[in-house]
């Protein structure tokens, strides 16, 4: 009975019911509209931010936030909307996720101020959750065997980076030409063609047996995740306070009550699993099944990769958030000129991650996994200790390093992280994967940027005479912001502005070399880790 029942439990398609390779490619094609998505989302409005910034009114902290409450409330429900999928199908969630995404996209661009951009983002957030486990699980589910799974894989995290990557190219163009709000409308239709073909190409997948959906882990997760960010925030933003310390201390304090949660509720099922008669399972309450399954996390190879996961897109999601603001604002392009700036970026964020498919039959994943990271430490090496007053051609020059090693090393890792984890926890593994990724998006956007945001306003230095040739509010708008500081100069006369121009500039790049110094030590770390504990998996067969 229990091998029979690990092939339903995990989605795999059964050998009654083959199809034919041409509708499982065409199956990936559309499973990539709502990674496109979700990816896209991401970064594309990290270019509208100074749009935003002059359209709303916003200030530095609601600028991160309205970045920031998008892969928080993802990160917080990635695996209750995994464990959801597994009950009502991976496919519906993914259905009624892309619908509702679309929803508020609309609803959103049309936002009139911070606060409400802020909650639409977080709204965005809850039905972005239901998006990306639905997708590989669905991949993990038509592509069993290891080879085209792989392949599949590797298309899939090409598509979530190079759609990153992507996302600044479609922001810039659509600000200049349209508004900031044409960024979240263009959601529409994107997720067209999914919904249109979709239920014909794409089969449904589902746990015919699963536990009960334990609603505390869900709160849980959800109170770990806002009280750590909202701390880290007003920490790097604010200086040392009692109130995000408090806040920072509670979370971990809930992580730790979660995780003991998840422990006591698989411990539980095995014992339920280990006694009694299967009359008496059948008369059994179903057990309430753990959020999480911690007991992934025992496994090296499964941790390691995860730990990789994060770090990449940490580094990432970090660079992109500073280098949107210096190309706009210091550097005057125009955002779609930025954006078409970084399109050497996308080509090799997608040609590394489907170029290390073949690269790990002859060399070892874990080797494969710390050169990513080791590419990675090495363009943010560039933005450390190089010299950003003489246009932006490092700057980009180091983003094309960072892609390189972003793409190979998440393409493999996620690879890692599937093929690591039993096959009846290939639900499981797929979630956690996917809260990896957002978590480290989050932690890159609130981390970096806010040790950004907060270096900038300790270090700037305006000239004398601003405060009597401009008015308060002006004034301090440019000690939150860039964007206010850039706002200021053009309403200044011609040495004024030129004054409170450079002044912004060697703030804000002091800032960004502070942030790139962290960033390298994190990706080094994380390479030399790779290398040691990865070093004994096999090369691909």
């Amino acid at each position: 009975m229990r091998t029979t029942s690990i092939p339903a439990a995990t989605g795999a398609r059964p050998a009654s019911a083959p199809r034919a390779p041409w509708r499982d490619w065409l199956a990936l094609s559309l499973l990539m509209f709502p990674v496109l998505l979700v990816a896209v989302d991401n970064t594309a409005l990290t270019f509208a931010l100074p749009a935003i910034a002059r359209s709303l009114d916003a200030s530095g902290v609601e600028l991160l936030w309205i970045v920031d409450a998008y892969p928080l409330v993802l990160a917080g429900l990635l695996v209750a909307m995994g464990s959801l999928g597994d009950r009502i199908g991976r496919r519906r969630l993914l259905f009624i996720g892309s619908t509702g995404f679309a929803a508020v996209s609309a609803v959103t661009a049309f936002a009139p101020s911070a606060e409400w951009l802020i909650a639409g983002r977080a709204g965005l957030g809850f039905f972005g959750a239901m998006l990306m486990p639905s997708t590989l699980s669905l991949i993990r589910n038509i592509f069993p065997e290891p080879n085209r799974r792989r392949l599949a894989v590797a298309i899939w995290a090409a598509g979530f980076s190079g759609g990153a990557a992507l996302g600044p190219i479609f922001g810039g163009w659509l600000v200049e030409h349209f508004w900031w709000g044409a960024v979240l409308l263009v959601a529409v239709p994107i997720i067209l063609p999914l919904l249109a073909l979709g239920v014909f190409l794409i089969p449904e997948s589902r746990d015919p047996n699963p536990g009960r959906v334990d609603v505390p882990s869900i709160a849980l997760s959800l109170l770990v995740m806002v009280p750590v960010v909202y701390g880290i925030k007003e920490l790097a933003t604010h200086g040392l306070s009692l109130v995000p310390l408090a806040a920072i201390g509670f979370g971990l304090l809930m992580g730790y009550v979660f995780i003991r949660r998840q422990q006591a509720l698989l411990r539980d099922g095995q014992e339920l699993r280990g006694t009694g008669t299967a009359a008496a399972h059948t008369a059994a309450p179903r057990p309430t099944a753990p959020l999480l399954d911690v007991s992934l996390f025992g496994n090296r190879v499964f941790s390691t990769a995860i730990t990789a996961n994060v770090l990449a897109l940490f580094s990432f999601n970090g660079f992109i958030l500073f280098l949107a603001q210096h190309l706009q604002l210091l550097e005057g392009q125009s955002p779609s000129e930025s954006g078409v700036a970084m399109v050497p970026a996308l080509i090799a964020t997608v040609a590394a991650g489907l170029l290390v498919v073949p690269l790990v039959r002859t060399v070892r994943p874990g080797f494969v996994v710390a050169g990513g990271l080791l590419l990675s430490a090495t363009g943010y090496g560039l933005v450390a200790f190089g010299d950003h007053g003489n246009g932006p051609a490092l700057l980009l020059a180091a983003l094309l390093i960072l892609c390189l090693g972003v793409g190979a090393a998440e393409t493999i890792s996620n690879d890692l992280i599937l093929g690591a984890a039993p096959a009846e926890k290939s639900g499981a593994a797929a979630a956690i994967s996917e809260t990896g990724y957002e978590v480290g998006s989050l932690l890159g956007t609130a981390i970096l940027g806010s040790i950004l945001t907060a270096s900038y306003q300790g270090n700037l230095r305006l000239p004398d005479g601003v405060a009597e040739a401009a008015p308060a509010e002006g004034v301090a708008q440019a000690r939150e912001t860039l964007a206010g500081a850039v706002d200021l100069a053009q309403a200044l006369p011609g040495p004024l502005a030129e004054a409170v121009t450079a002044a912004a500039r060697a703030a804000f790049d002091s800032g960004v070399h502070v942030t790139a110094a962290i960033a390298l030590v994190l990706m080094a770390g994380a390479s030399v880790l790779a290398a040691v504990v990865l070093r004994k998996v096999p090369t691909a067969k």
